[in-house]
């Protein structure tokens, strides 16, 4: 289905939803549901339908979203154009830093791939079923301070040389995994815990995700590299001429130094001001300014991020004009849910809708929605990447069928961060007088 026929589908839909409107009560609903829901899910079903739509499909949603709260309900910082520029006014610091750190980090992949590390890295693998285990830690570890696409893209390539391009489809979705197990628990390895961090959750909050990637990653990893080994064997090639360029090595040093220090500088001394300027986008701007002349930047590799970075901003702002009071209270069984919503639902407006909503474990959260994709090839954006890599993985009874070991993982690894570190609420604002109680599940 091209999207044309998708337009005149939502077109459709959109008039129904209009109908429906006119004869509703004061507020708005269908069936007892907000109509705002209504429209932000077509968005999300869209952008899993049509994946190669996805951009056109998160500005039709925004544009849908925006002009029906213009027009009928208003926003909660007015109604009209006022209500509409208020809003956009108090969120353009998350966006714009969003935008800055996802711009910058592309460019900060590119510079890693480039360094050769990546290539020299297989040598040091064993030769058994092992090797294939080890290289999903490698793509784990590489995806905590690296962006997860790039890890796992990484991983893909790496695959694709030592088991001379017959790779499992089962461990396509352990890569995939790896690479969003590793971004779970890192503020810089995935664009959902970024956002966590713009918004005030600190590194530590995170990093309590650290226990539950681990695990997935063992449970998932060893199942995978047995399929793996026996689908097609590790073979390694020699790069002894291949060397280690360190300056690009210092640049990706550089930029997430930067990026930190400023975070932690800002959140700590100066949280007053944290909301009104992007600092961190800033501070990633000027580490890659400052590096220029160390190493040039594939600077047109902007140009290849831009889209994608449009597609994420849109679907936050969706996110942002959501009616939370309609949404599950926070609760450790809330995350476990958000897990298996977030495998078939981008993660982003599902990440920015718990922000909006306040009051989650950000340890729990970050790996609900960070590994929960792993669990579809297009419930996350490294899975659509490297399934571009590997076209025979884009099929969801495939990756199931074979895959089934990233669910048990995500089970697994849930079931161990409940025991080990139990629940807590940990609000980002006083929402009431008893907003900053922290609560804790029994072990």
């Amino acid at each position: 289905m091209n999207f044309s026929i998708y337009g005149r589908v939502l077109c459709i839909l959109l008039i129904s939803l209009i109908s429906g409107i006119a004869q509703a009560s004061d507020t708005p609903n269908i069936y007892g549901i907000q109509v705002e829901l209504i429209l932000f899910a077509l968005t999300l079903l869209g952008v899993a339908l049509f994946h190669h739509q996805t951009f056109y499909v998160a500005l039709t949603g925004l544009v849908s979203i925006s002009m029906y709260k213009l027009i009928f309900t208003g926003f909660k910082t007015g109604p009209g154009l006022y209500g509409l520029t208020s809003h956009f006014a108090r969120e353009w610091v998350i966006l714009v830093n969003l935008f800055a750190l996802l711009m910058g980090f592309s460019i900060l992949a590119r510079h890693f791939e480039k360094s050769h590390l990546p290539v020299i890295l297989p040598k040091y693998l064993p030769d058994d079923w092992r090797g294939g285990f080890v290289l999903l830690v490698m793509v784990f570890f590489i995806s905590s301070f690296l962006d997860n696409i790039a890890a796992a893209l990484i991983g893909g390539a790496m695959a694709h040389q030592l088991f001379k391009a017959k790779v499992h489809i089962g461990f396509l979705a352990a890569i995939v995994a790896a690479s969003n197990a590793g971004g779970s628990f890192s503020v810089v390895g995935d664009t959902t815990t970024t956002m966590m961090w713009i918004a005030g959750v600190k590194p530590g909050q995170v990093f309590l995700a650290f226990s539950a990637a681990a695990v997935a990653l063992i449970v998932s990893g060893f199942f995978a590299a047995k399929q793996q080994h026996a689908f097609s064997p590790i073979l390694k090639t020699s790069h002894t001429h291949t060397k280690i360029d360190w300056r690009r090595i210092f640049i990706v040093a550089l930029i997430l130094s930067f990026a930190i220090v400023i975070n932690l500088i800002i959140n700590t001394n100066y949280t007053a001001i944290s909301d009104a300027f992007p600092f961190v986008g800033a501070a990633v701007w000027a580490a890659i300014l400052i590096s220029a002349p160390v190493r040039r930047h594939d600077w047109e590799v902007l140009g290849e991020s831009f889209k994608g970075t449009i597609f994420l901003l849109s679907l936050v702002s969706c996110a942002s004009m959501m009616p939370i009071d309609a949404l599950p209270a926070p609760s450790w069984q809330t995350a476990f849910s958000l897990g298996f919503v977030s495998s078939v639902f981008d993660n982003i407006p599902l990440t920015a809708l718990a922000i909006k909503q306040d009051g989650y474990d950000w340890g729990f959260l970050a790996y609900a929605v960070g590994y929960g994709g792993s669990m579809l090839w297009f419930g996350s954006s490294a899975g659509v990447a490297l399934s571009n890599m590997y076209p025979e993985a884009k099929s969801a009874g495939l990756w199931l069928r074979h895959g089934w070991h990233v669910i048990i993982a995500y089970v697994a690894g849930f079931i161990v961060l409940l025991m080990f570190t139990g629940w807590h609420a940990e609000p980002l604002h006083d929402h009431s007088t008893t907003a900053g109680t922290v609560t804790k599940i029994k072990r």
